[in-house]
């Protein structure tokens, strides 16, 4: 299923851009929480990601964005480091994965590609994926979005 005008919208926003192989996601993801953390940020808890390369790429490029507690950011801009007080995307065609991402995400990521084709949308975003959690069952799942008009 996808779902039309869905909108990406959170405030306080640090994001850095990295490349790995898609098995070390994980480990950019520490990375950056450790690098908040050494310059005495702290995570609100909302993490998602940009892919910038092709999604089939032996390296990945992508831009993860984590949601911080502090309303500002000073890091040496060796670091790489942008912040934005509000961060907002719309018009964004999205869909969910629910069970074992790792074998449904190239489905999903070809199923809103597709839709967009039949729907004669053009591409405005990269592909954002969010890491979610339903409050009331504790099961994760993973929302995959892309900007268009």
């Amino acid at each position: 299923m996808i779902v039309e005008d869905h909108q990406i919208a959170y405030r306080n926003v640090a994001s850095k851009k990295y490349n790995f192989v898609p098995e070390e996601i994980e480990l950019a993801f520490q990375d950056f929480v450790q690098l908040l953390s050494k310059h005495n940020y702290s995570p609100a808890g909302v993490v998602f990601y940009t892919i910038l390369s092709e999604p089939t790429a032996e390296v990945m490029t992508a831009e993860i964005f984590l949601t911080i507690n502090e309303d500002s950011l000073v890091i040496p801009s060796e670091e790489a480091v942008k912040f934005t007080s509000y961060f907002c995307v719309d018009n964004l065609l999205m869909t969910r994965v629910k069970d074992d991402f790792v074998l449904k995400s190239q489905e999903k990521y070809w199923e809103l590609f597709s839709y967009m084709e039949q729907k004669k949308y053009v591409q405005k975003t990269p592909l954002f994926i969010q890491m979610k959690k339903m409050h009331t069952t504790n099961s994760s799942y993973v929302e995959m979005s892309i900007g268009v008009f």
